[in-house]
This record gives C-alpha cells, sequence and structure tokens, in this order.
C-alpha cells in the first residue's frame, strides 16, 4: 500500500518510514520541519531511497490534500512534543496537534482515506495504575506542590492517605490528562473516533510510552529525558535526575515503535469501519529513571547521575503499561530489552544541536 506519513522526517516518523520501506510499501513523507524538533535552519532530510518528500505544515490544507493523493492509508505522527517550556507554549502545542490533525483528517475524508493510525501517548492516562491496601483501585489527584517542596514524590490514596502501589495500566483506564501536551494528544485521539464515526473509516490510537534511541533530538526543552542524559553524559557532565529517581516508566526502543505501526498498518483493513481503538505500545517491564540514567552512565563511562529533588509540575509519579492488548491483537511484541537498548543507545547517534 502507498502510507502517508506526517512529521516523517522527525525522530519516530523516519523510523517508522524505513521500515515501511523494507516491508514493501509505497511511502510520502510531510513534514513542517518545525525548529523544536529540527533545528533552526533544518536541511531537507536523507531518507531512504523511493520515499517520496513534501516540505508543507499539516495545517495546510492544499499541501495536505496534494500529498494525500494516491494514498492507501496515513500513519501520522506529526506533532509538538513534551512539556515545553512554560503555559505560553500551549497556543502552539494546540494549534500543531489538534488543528493539524483536524485539517489532516477534513483532507482523509474529501480524499476517501479510510485508513489511519495515529502516534498517541502514554500522557493520556496522567498517573498510571495504583492500588490502596484498604480501597483498592484508585485514581490519585495531580500532585500538589506542597508536597512535591517538601520532596513527598509518591502520591497518596486520595481516600485515606496511605501509600499506594503502583501496577500497570491498560487502555481501559479513564484518561487524565495532566498538561498542555496530555490534552492535545487526547484530543488528538477524539478527533480520530470522530472522524472514523463520519466517514466509516477505521483509526488505531498507538499510545507510546517512553521512547528511546538513534537519531533523538539533544538539547532541547521538547527533548526526552533519554536524550537529555545522553547529551550531559557527551559534555563529561552527570545526568541531572529529578525527584528522587524512583519514577517508574517503560522504556521502549524505537524500532519496536516502528514496528508496532508497521503492524497497526497491516491490520487496519480487517478492523470495522468507523471504529478507533487505542492500544499501548510499550514491553510492560517498568524501570525508573534512576536506573535509566545509570545504565547510560555505565555504557559511556561517564559520571554516575545526579539526584536532585527539583521536579517539573506537569510531570507524573508513575506510569508504565500493559501491552497485553496489542500482543494479542495486532501480533506485535516488543524484541529490544531494556539492558541491551540502552547499552547501543549510549553511543548512538543524536540530533544536532539544537536551539529551540
Amino acid at each position: 500500500m502507498w502510507v502517508l506519513v506526517t512529521g516523517g522526517a522527525g525522530f519516530i516518523g523516519s523510523h517508522i518510514v524505513s521500515a515501511l520501506r523494507e516491508a514493501g510499501h509505497g511511502v510520502r513523507v510531510l513534514d513542517a520541519l518545525l525548529p523544536a524538533a529540527h533545528g533552526p535552519d533544518p536541511a531537507a532530510p536523507q531518507l531512504p531511497e523511493g520515499v517520496e518528500w513534501r516540505h508543507a505544515d499539516i495545517r495546510d490544507r492544499a499541501a495536505v490534500e496534494e500529498a494525500l493523493r494516491g494514498c492507501d492509508a496515513v500513519c501520522h505522527q506529526a506533532a509538538m512534543v513534551g512539556l515545553g517550556k512554560d503555559f505560553a507554549d500551549a497556543p502552539a502545542y494546540v494549534g500543531c496537534n489538534d488543528l493539524g490533525t483536524a485539517v489532516l483528517l477534513a483532507a482523509m475524508a474529501e480524499a476517501g482515506v479510510r485508513s489511519l493510525v495515529l502516534a498517541g501517548s502514554m500522557v493520556v492516562y496522567g498517573e498510571g495504575r495504583y492500588e490502596c491496601g484498604r480501597h483498592g483501585v484508585v485514581r490519585p489527584g495531580p500532585r500538589r506542590v506542597r508536597d512535591l517542596d517538601a520532596g513527598r514524590f509518591e502520591p497518596p490514596c486520595p481516600r485515606c492517605g496511605e501509600p499506594l502501589v503502583p501496577g500497570l495500566v491498560d487502555e481501559d483506564a479513564p484518561a487524565d490528562p495532566r498538561n498542555v501536551y496530555a490534552t492535545t494528544k487526547l484530543a488528538q485521539e477524539h478527533l480520530a473516533a470522530s472522524w472514523a464515526r463520519a466517514t466509516g473509516g477505521s483509526a488505531i490510537a498507538l499510545r507510546y510510552h517512553n521512547v528511546y534511541g538513534p537519531g533523538m533530538p539533544r538539547d532541547t526543552p521538547y527533548a526526552g529525558v533519554a536524550a537529555l542524559f545522553r547529551s550531559a553524559l557527551a559534555r563529561g557532565e552527570a545526568p541531572l535526575v529529578l525527584e528522587d529517581g524512583r519514577q517508574r516508566r517503560d522504556f521502549i526502543h524505537v524500532t519496536d515503535i516502528a514496528a508496532a505501526n508497521v503492524s497497526a498498518l497491516t491490520a487496519l483493513p480487517g478492523h470495522p469501519g468507523g471504529s478507533s481503538r487505542p492500544y499501548n505500545v510499550a514491553t510492560g517491564t517498568p524501570h525508573t529513571v534512576g536506573e535509566m540514567a545509570a545504565a547510560l552512565a555505565a555504557a559511556t563511562g561517564g559520571p554516575a547521575p545526579r539526584i536532585t529533588p527539583a521536579y517539573r509540575l506537569g510531570d507524573v509519579r508513575h506510569i508504565t503499561a500493559s501491552a497485553a492488548r496489542i500482543q494479542a491483537e495486532l501480533d506485535w511484541t516488543p524484541e529490544i530489552p531494556f539492558a541491551r537498548g540502552m547499552t547501543d543507545f549510549a553511543r548512538a547517534p543524536l540530533r544536532g544541536a539544537l536551539r529551540a
């Protein structure tokens, strides 16, 4: 099939493009080359042989309509990512992520393209799954500034205040976005579901967990924590780990993310029209942020991580996932284990220094 990959010149998108070509699909890339991801003066990307290129913003309806011609499916990766710098970034996030998605879906409706794989995110859950010994599964509220300032990072039971045990969240957990980026990612899923119902199309939302791997952008407030640790080690500095380093995450290699997208696109023709379904894309095996920083430092021979009680208010404490649904329904299983992935990533190339 022919697939339009929006954001296909970015970190995750470029790996998806390569995986699709290796699977024998025709690929067309549309990317705005936003400075936050590509630097202030980005050049045209180096794409695999046979991949068609469109330099355009996803909000440009005419450009999107042209890019969709002859395509059978869309793999929608274009988005601003990360927490950003402060709330002043909100209009840019909403404009790029939500308006851009609406423009794309409207063009798909007009063009008769009825298959969509959307880059979702685990951030739609807010905090992950927690159990209280007295009250069972509970949903803690947003963490309070006075608790974080005092170094009390673990969310307590909202009913009795006792400590909670974190677990694996599944796709049926209620959404609870805790920052602007998370809100825009949830809105993208709702837009995709509305498009599917209105057009009879089929949508799959792949909720990525903490993605890392070669080609991550460095030295930008929009980069993932893995790239920030790598950048610090490259400068000979200790990785700076916020809170106490015990935050639990599910770190997944970008090549596994790309394979999940190929599996989703392959499965879409068998999904019922008018449907939209989310899938966690995760390993199912939690690791702490401190463990990741230590693994990267050990692999590079750099200084040991430094723990700081500083925090980012929009962060959640623990978010790790069950991958049972995607393994059962899309025939996908991650292949890169944590230890090997971190060792490889410690020496993998990153995108050049950026001024976001």
